[in-house]
């Protein structure tokens, strides 16, 4: 039998005692390198290179163009940060060496910090894993569905219970995750899984999605559901039928979708357990992205998810929040 890729070499080549032991001036110069790689800082204002001087006991650049201070985390995800570069990229370390999710709750342990400023941070990494001008996938490209937070608690007199397959009787918070995902391998870098978040499976949705996100001349693997079958009329169809098998005789399968919500399930279940529906988008696309990256060496991901947040624009869903609450104290009192 074939050695899993979790126990090959590949996977242990990020170790969490190298990123907690490195001085403060080695955390310094590679989140540097991330943002800037060899060359010169840039003044994230005026965008001029090499027209500043370092200010060496304040850690940051004064622009000779216009006049602005900046540091290295400047217009980036971790700006007005508090907390020391190395816990920052210590928090992209263990969420780098976790298969299927890693909780606030954990994170905050670890790094010894409230479980308010552990969520924010694994937010910001989320929203670092966020592609929104990927290309189209083209090919083979599989797509599927799948409910969560559809959960209703039965009420303890049999005779009490409802009938869940009435649309009044089910929870008003379920939510479909679709998945969109391309067969084959890609370029370094490259998105080949993406998802959304719908009320719930219809053609109108789904053709809506497959248009804009898949090629037109790409071949499209679904099950028997009937809201794929608005798509027969612009798209070439392979479907299968799984109350009678998972694979067709012509390679007609959404194995590779079903992979996505196995994975999903296990961080939803086993890591994170709850997840509200306004981030829910934000863990199915951390669950793509690691989907993605599963070959990847822990080096490899680590060093794309700090290049990510060091080159991300300040977040505006994560930044502000505690002068947010405090506004709304004020207008409550």
């Amino acid at each position: 039998m074939a050695q899993h890729f979790l126990l090959s070499a590949k996977a242990h080549s990020l170790s969490l005692v190298q990123i907690f032991t490195m001085t403060d001036e080695a955390a310094f110069d590679l989140f540097k390198e991330s943002r800037w790689g060899d060359g010169n800082p840039v003044c994230p204002t005026c965008g001029l290179i090499d027209k500043h001087y370092f200010i060496k006991t304040r850690k940051q650049w004064r622009c000779k163009g216009c006049n602005h201070t900046f540091s290295i985390t400047s217009g980036t995800l971790f700006a007005h940060h508090k907390l020391p570069l190395k816990i920052y990229l210590g928090a992209v370390a263990l969420y780098t060496n976790t298969a299927k999710g890693f909780s606030a709750l954990q994170l905050s342990r670890d790094l010894d910090v409230q479980y308010k400023t552990a969520f924010v941070m694994m937010h910001k990494i989320r929203e670092s894993l966020m592609d929104a001008e990927a290309a189209k996938l083209g090919g083979e490209v599989e797509i599927d569905g799948a409910y969560v937070n559809s959960y209703v608690r039965p009420e303890n007199e049999k005779a009490d219970r409802k009938d869940l397959r009435l649309v009044e009787n089910q929870n008003p918070n379920k939510r479909c995750i679709i998945t969109i995902r391309e067969r084959g391998e890609k370029g370094e870098g490259a998105v080949k899984t993406k998802t959304f978040v719908v009320k719930s499976e219809n053609q109108a949705d789904i053709k809506a999605l497959a248009e804009t996100h898949i090629d037109g001349e790409a071949t499209i693997n679904a099950d028997d559901a009937k809201c794929y079958d608005a798509l027969h009329a612009k798209f070439d169809m392979k479907r299968v039928n799984h109350q009678e098998r998972y694979k067709g005789d012509k390679g007609e399968c959404t194995n590779q979708a079903e992979s996505f919500f196995s994975r999903f399930r296990r961080m939803h279940k086993g890591q994170v357990h709850r997840m509200g529906n306004q981030n829910l988008n934000a863990y199915a696309n951390e669950c793509g992205y690691r989907e993605d990256t599963r070959r990847w060496s822990t080096g490899e991901i680590f060093a794309d998810i700090t290049g990510r947040c060091a080159n991300k624009p300040t977040s505006r869903n994560w930044c502000g929040y505690w002068q947010g609450n405090k506004t709304v104290e004020r207008l409550a009192a």
